[in-house]
């Protein structure tokens, strides 16, 4: 019998077929476009989603050989925050607001003034920031009045996925704390946040745990997809939880860092705590009675895209990974501040802004390049301090991503944290513990920690350099004053 983790990602999505030893038996991914209609505006087609979904699906069962009967169950994740705003036939409104869609800071403005900070901060553990799908709902209600008075269903990414792959709406804890409408030490709807703000209470579907069941594939779905009608599907969890269990961050004292589009540090918590200044967002873990703490900056790999394609776009990563290997830690002088998108750990700001910093004409590509690696990897260390600073044990730091797979990027991240990072063995990111999910749901472990430690190993460590760990000490404190100087040009 086999586990499938359906992964629903930014630029497109991962579908991962595991064996019950965890063992990887095929995997497939299917892109899709992201529409940007005005500046700072993210969006996509919910549907692109689904059926980039069921080409995936075919292809890995296909791939394996496997027949639809012996997929046990099926995990779903995907990126968190975004709305899909379904009608009464259960379709789609309009397109998707996404995680990095910034247009509604007075939405969430007004959210916070409406209910109270200090009620908002009480009951989700996080303030209101414009990623979140709070600000999305009421935004929709301001500006297109006509659109949102059709609204039947409001759900997040993969929780669309599930809807059209079981009928069922619903989704589960981790995803939902990530709504700025849900009460996280509860573990449930803020239903009086939703009544103060006359959200009505039906918009919003069944929450379960990560690995609960939560409906089975449907006749249409199947035909669809290829899988058999009536397998199982779980909760899963939104990307970085799901991705946290798929290298076994679920016990204090580990820590995950992930450099995909975004960048995220993620640590297991046995109970809710959060940063004094909520610089760092603290959800439910997809580990049932578990909660979690991550610091999130909104262009880590996505930064280094960005560069390639606007400057180097003839060129293939690999070359310009190995030029920046040429260059000396620090890039001779040059900086780069990675708010491309605006930020939100540690500077909660949809306006702050990118730059290089430092430029001479001695500089090359190579050098651009480098600072870009440097930068991400300042910004991640950036969460890292908070997370110490809030007495987090961070005792072993596992890294996932894309980024991850680069050397020269593992051997910075090491030296700018001056402490050890550790790769895994098969690192699938959030599809991989999508399907684990599935896994402890179907009954094939009895936890998501046995789940973890029945399959989950470390490849390698990269342990830091003491001599540029020292050095970037020095650099790391000149990349802290960018922001408060870069800030005066967008205020």
């Amino acid at each position: 019998m086999y586990l499938l983790g359906v992964d629903v990602g930014t630029s497109g999505v991962k579908v991962v077929l595991i064996d019950r030893n965890g063992a990887v038996i095929a995997s497939a991914s299917e892109s899709y476009p992201l529409y940007t209609p005005q500046p700072l505006w993210a969006e996509q087609d919910p549907n692109d989603w689904w059926h980039a979904t069921c080409r995936a699906v075919r292809q890995v069962l296909d791939a394996a050989q496997v027949s639809a009967s012996q997929v046990q169950g099926v995990g779903l994740s995907g990126q968190m925050h975004g709305s899909v705003f379904l009608d009464e036939q259960g379709e789609p409104i309009r397109p998707a607001l996404l995680w990095c869609d910034q247009r509604t800071a007075a939405e969430c403005a007004w959210i916070t003034e409406r209910v109270g900070e200090q009620q908002v901060l009480q009951t989700t553990l996080n303030p209101v920031l414009t990623g979140f799908q709070a600000g999305k709902i009421i935004w929709l209600r301001n500006h297109e009045p006509h659109a949102y008075a059709r609204i039947r269903r409001v759900l997040l990414p993969k929780d669309f996925i599930r809807y059209r792959l079981t009928g069922e709406a619903a989704t589960e804890v981790s995803d939902a704390s990530g709504t700025a409408l849900f009460d996280v030490p509860k573990r449930d709807w803020a239903y009086d946040m939703l009544d103060t703000l006359e959200l009505p209470r039906e918009w919003f579907p069944k929450v379960y745990e990560s690995p609960e069941i939560t409906g089975r594939v449907s006749a249409s779905a199947a035909q669809a997809t290829g899988l058999a009608e009536g397998t199982p599907v779980v909760g899963g969890a939104g990307d970085q939880a799901a991705g946290a269990v798929g290298v076994g961050v679920v016990q204090s004292g580990r820590a995950s860092v992930s450099v995909g589009t975004s960048g995220v540090v993620f640590a297991h918590l046995e109970r809710p705590q959060v940063d004094p200044q909520y610089r760092t967002h603290t959800f439910c873990h997809a580990v049932p009675g578990a909660w979690h703490v991550m610091g999130v900056m909104l262009m880590a790999g996505g930064a280094l895209q960005w560069y390639r394609d606007t400057f180097a776009p003839e060129a293939s990563f690999e070359t310009l990974l190995e030029e920046a290997a040429q260059v000396p830690a620090g890039a001779e002088g040059l900086l780069f501040a990675p708010y491309l998108s605006g930020e939100r750990t540690p500077y909660p700001d949809p306006q702050a802004r990118g730059a290089f910093v430092g430029l001479t004409i001695a500089h090359k590509r190579a050098h651009c390049t480098r600072a870009v690696l440097e930068g991400v990897a300042f910004g991640l260390r950036d969460s890292l301090e908070i997370l110490k600073a809030m007495g987090v044990p961070l005792e072993e730091l596992r890294l996932t991503g894309g980024g991850a797979k680069s050397p020269l990027w593992r051997q910075i991240l090491a030296d700018v944290f001056g402490q050890p990072v550790h790769t895994l063995q098969a690192e699938e990111g959030p599809a991989y513990g999508a399907a684990l999910l599935a896994g402890v749901g179907t009954g094939v472990w009895q936890s998501v920690p046995d789940a973890c430690a029945a399959t989950v190993q470390l490849a390698s460590t990269i342990p830091p350099a003491p001599e540029r760990q020292a050095f970037y000490e020095t650099r790391y404190a000149h990349y802290r004053r960018l922001y408060p100087a870069l800030r005066t040009f967008w205020v």
